[in-house]
């Protein structure tokens, strides 16, 4: 399988996104530089964490314009698959791969701590790996990770099967509905607050994220 990643300046998760993919799982993976207008043949993209343009204006608001950016619409809306991981989740709400919006966190502390978290839906390729219900833990390090929508837009996620993963017991930044990780309709793109890639190998003494990349094989 071929993975991309996409690289903004300030992306610092992309080394360990691209080491889960071919280290770990043992696929090939290929940087994807933010000036690029074109994506190459992969099978799946991660937008991984970091502070894209120093999250000038808002986190994600000046990576969505990035000339990449297009091109990951496309493969999006073609049904490609497409992982957004903290400040990639970010961007695809930015570009309008997502509904809602990330704020900033209740307290306004900058985070960076394990959460427990809850598999919820398990009908998209995201989860194959996991069971409903299971418990996760896994790291966030974020300070605009609060999800917010509307009530309509709230009622959807929930009907539609699209919230992906909940905080369990504890909602460390006040996201609405202890929401941590949401699907579009389609299935094929998910943004999530918590970073699995920080937890995917025995080394690092947790591997509860790395289903979330298992899952995406065929």
């Amino acid at each position: 399988m071929k993975f991309g990643v996409v690289i903004f300046p300030g992306s610092n998760c992309d080394r360990d996104c691209h080491h889960i993919a071919t280290t770990v799982l043992g696929q090939t993976a290929t940087y994807v530089w933010h000036k690029e207008t074109q994506l190459p043949d992969i099978d799946a993209l991660i937008l991984p964490g970091g502070f894209s343009y120093g999250d000038y204006l808002r986190p994600g608001a000046i990576a969505r314009v990035s000339p990449i950016m297009q091109a990951v619409v496309r493969f999006a809306d073609q049904g490609g698959t497409v992982l957004g991981i903290c400040n990639g989740f970010q961007i695809l709400v930015e570009s309008g791969l997502l509904p809602g919006t990330l704020q900033q966190n209740e307290g306004l502390k900058f985070l960076c701590e394990n959460v427990d978290l809850e598999v919820v839906g398990t009908e998209h390729r995201f989860a194959k790996s996991y069971e409903p219900g299971q418990a996760l833990t896994m790291p966030i390090a974020h300070m605009d990770g609060r999800y917010v929508a509307d009530e309509e837009t709230l009622k959807r996620l929930e009907g539609e099967g699209q919230v992906a993963f909940r905080y369990r017991g504890r909602n460390p930044n006040g996201s609405l509905a202890s929401i941590a990780g949401i699907t579009n309709a389609q299935g094929n793109v998910l943004g999530m607050m918590p970073h699995p890639e920080r937890c995917a190998e025995d080394l690092l003494g947790n591997k509860d994220g790395l289903g979330v990349f298992q899952s995406l094989l065929p």
